[in-house]
């Protein structure tokens, strides 16, 4: 841990939070060397006022000049985190995620059974620089424990108050642990739980307690999936049977791969953004794994098999606690914010040599090399 603290340039700051997820707009002041992104994040405490909170991050420019006698910092560059708006909540913000056609309106989901919409340019703090929001507002779906995927249209007029209820509710699964969209078809989303199974859903069935296709996905609890943004076909899951998986929707009797190199459960995928072979997992074990689709099947060296599998492409290892949320830079290609539970947020990239694959020494230990 000291050495990889030693030889990388983090954005660090101490905001125990369960969630992240960057917000799509990036500003690049004229002049200067760094761009500004912004994060959703949220903050919890055990005695205090929980948050919903957007924060403000600094990342140098590719041209940006360091000083290498700090190896703890970006020299010229300092890596600055700022709150920028702090909403009040009621209870620890587990997810946070912002809405596709209105970045403004962001959902977050407590232990409890609500689910918590906010327009974060409604509070007083600063005003959003993009000017008034977009009024378009989308479907929500969210998944609890009691069984339910329940999904929610934000624009309907409330029964009372500001409280609406539930459109639909799906019924399945046992606890249901994640729901995603599909990012083309609007009808379509996809879930996974406790019971194992990969569930494809249709909104516009009217069964909704039968989904369209149903797969015993691992040997143990599923607890996370991902669309790949590249492909209308492909998708990840991640399961506490320490491997991710890939799937193509045309055929899901068949899983296309096993991902294995987690020593325990894994609790995110992320597809990139940027690279449609990119795949990123983490969890229990303290990694943030990044492999790479294109490498399956390479043929290895011995000593370079003892590392891992050939598509896994980098280890980050930065973390001394369970990886509880990651988020890909949509504006910065391989930049990473992840957060974990000993309460600590980092900002990181990779080194551009092992994604590059042109390291003039040969081959790459792929875990602790970042920048």
């Amino acid at each position: 841990y000291k050495i990889w603290k030693k030889n990388t340039r983090f954005l660090y700051d101490l905001w125990p939070s369960l969630t992240a997820q960057w917000l799509p707009d990036v500003t690049r002041p004229e002049g200067k060397d760094f761009s500004i992104h912004r994060l959703v994040l949220g903050i919890h405490t055990s005695d205090e006022q929980n948050h919903l909170v957007i924060a403000s991050v600094q990342l140098p420019s590719d041209d940006a000049q360091f000083d290498a006698s700090h190896n703890d910092s970006f020299g010229s560059v300092s890596g600055k985190i700022e709150i920028e708006i702090k909403i009040n909540r009621e209870g620890e913000v587990n997810r946070a995620r912002y809405m596709p056609q209105n970045p403004c309106i962001i959902a977050t989901k407590t232990a409890s059974s609500d689910v918590l919409v906010f327009n974060y340019t409604k509070h007083p703090s600063k005003p959003d620089p993009s000017g008034e929001c977009n009024p378009d507002f989308g479907h929500l779906l969210s998944a609890s424990d009691d069984h339910t995927i329940c999904l929610w249209d934000i624009s309907a007029a409330p029964k009372e108050g500001k409280v609406v209820d539930a459109k639909t509710v799906f019924t399945g699964h046992m606890a249901v642990v994640d729901v995603s969209w599909h990012l083309l078809h609007e009808s379509l989303f996809e879930s996974v739980a406790d019971d194992q199974k990969l569930m494809i859903w249709d909104t516009h069935s009217n069964n909704t307690s039968k989904p369209s296709h149903s797969v015993d996905a691992h040997t143990a609890e599923v607890n996370c999936l991902s669309f790949n943004p590249y492909s209308e076909f492909i998708l990840a899951t991640g399961s506490a049977d320490k491997t991710a998986a890939l799937w193509d929707l045309r055929n899901l009797k068949l899983k296309l791969h096993s991902f294995e190199s987690h020593k325990d459960e894994i609790f995110q995928v992320q597809w990139s953004l940027h690279n449609e072979t990119i795949l990123a997992s983490s969890g229990t074990d303290r990694r943030l794994n990044i492999w790479d689709l294109s490498k399956i099947g390479e043929e290895q060296s011995p000593e370079d098999a003892e590392d891992g599998p050939p598509e896994l492409l980098f280890i980050h290892g930065g973390h001394t606690a369970k990886i509880s949320d990651f988020s890909w830079n949509p504006n910065e290609p391989w930049v990473i914010c992840s957060v974990s539970e000993d309460n600590i947020m980092q900002v990181w990239q990779m080194a551009e040599n092992i994604y590059n694959d042109e390291d003039p020494e040969g081959s790459v230990d792929p875990e602790g090399q970042g920048s």
